[in-house]
């Protein structure tokens, strides 16, 4: 019998991705999104789907997102389980100073949307957090790990802290909830997800792609001079996502990280982009600097590769060739 799943921001990078590997699997979804950081292009393969409902609607919305729940509560027995994934969340680089917005969306949006989950006994709710929560430790040898102490930033130094301390309160109403048997579920540490469908260049990688397409020469921040970060395609974070959710015994209030280990300095990211595109030595132009940025990330995904079958299968150089292809032919 197939499972009925609810994604909130379903346009953005993870939401989309999981709701196409959900489909070909044979699942139902009930997806929305309000297109703040997404667009609707990135589900135009999938959006006459028969098993997909697809609403513009706002986390935010009260109204809407009633209308969310009595769907839900005329579908459900229709299903073996129902389970809540939430990937609404404001992570656009250029949003992480915006504090009303994060505040909004991912504290109160995911309060919210978890106690509809309850109200309609979902079996699990999979809360997507992020790898900003590490902050200004985000690496150490092997990789940090989810059991590791976090040392944030000061409110003085970065807004964007506010962003990451945000994501981390979703993690404590994650694990509460699970603790006091209203749900099974977890939370996920994603790090520098990336995707073939990002239409707007505000990621690094796109940017970088879009730059040597456009102008041959790539402007980075002079904190890419020495910042090494790993990146993760979002085949593999969705993934990850499902292996979770397939798991009882993972759905248990813990956090999970969810990356890969093939670490590379941004310069040496822009050279294997402008490779890919048949560039030869491009040109790299260093303006402006962004306080509280880790000069590396690196996670240690033993957790979750101990728990599920999970590990990333798409390579960064095979991921970057994707992008490209697509940007190529858009």
């Amino acid at each position: 019998m197939a499972k009925l799943y609810i994604i909130s921001g379903i346009t953005g990078m993870t939401g989309n991705e999981l709701a196409r590997q959900l489909l070909q699997r044979g699942d139902t979804v009930i997806g929305f999104d309000n297109f703040f950081a997404s667009s609707p292009h990135t589900i135009r393969d999938i959006l006459q789907h028969p098993n997909l409902s697809f609403f513009e609607y706002d986390i935010n919305c009260t109204d809407q997102m009633q209308k969310i729940e009595q769907l839900i509560a005329e579908k459900k027995e229709h299903f073996e389980k129902v389970i809540y994934i939430n990937c609404a969340a404001v992570v656009h680089t250029e949003h992480f100073y915006h504090v009303e917005s994060t505040f909004d969306t991912n504290v109160l949006g995911m309060r919210s949307f978890m106690a509809q989950a309850i109200r309609q006994k979902a079996y699990a709710f999979i809360n997507c957090s992020t790898s900003e929560v590490y902050s200004m430790q985000s690496w150490v040898e092997g990789g940090v790990r989810e059991s590791d102490y976090l040392l944030m930033d000061h409110a003085e130094h970065s807004q964007r802290t506010s962003y990451a301390a945000g994501k981390l309160m979703t993690e404590f109403f994650m694990k509460d909830a699970v603790d006091r048997g209203l749900l099974k579920g977890c939370s996920i540490r994603f790090a520098n997800v990336y995707s073939k469908n990002e239409l707007y260049p505000k990621h690094i990688i796109p940017h970088i792609i879009n730059e040597l397409k456009q102008n041959g020469t790539v402007v980075l921040l002079e904190n890419s001079k020495v910042n090494k970060r790993t990146f993760l395609h979002n085949i593999d974070s969705c993934a990850a996502v499902l292996a979770l959710a397939d798991s009882d015994a993972a759905l248990d209030g813990t956090v999970y990280n969810v990356a890969t280990d093939e670490e590379i300095a941004i310069v040496d990211l822009v050279k294997l982009c402008a490779k890919k595109m048949g560039i030869d030595n491009p040109q790299i132009v260093f303006e402006g600097y962004r306080a509280s940025d880790p000069e590396r990330r690196l996670l240690n995904t033993d957790k979750i590769r101990r728990r599920t079958l999970w590990k990333p299968q798409i390579s960064l150089d095979k991921g970057i060739q994707m992008c490209i292809e697509e940007i190529n032919k858009n």
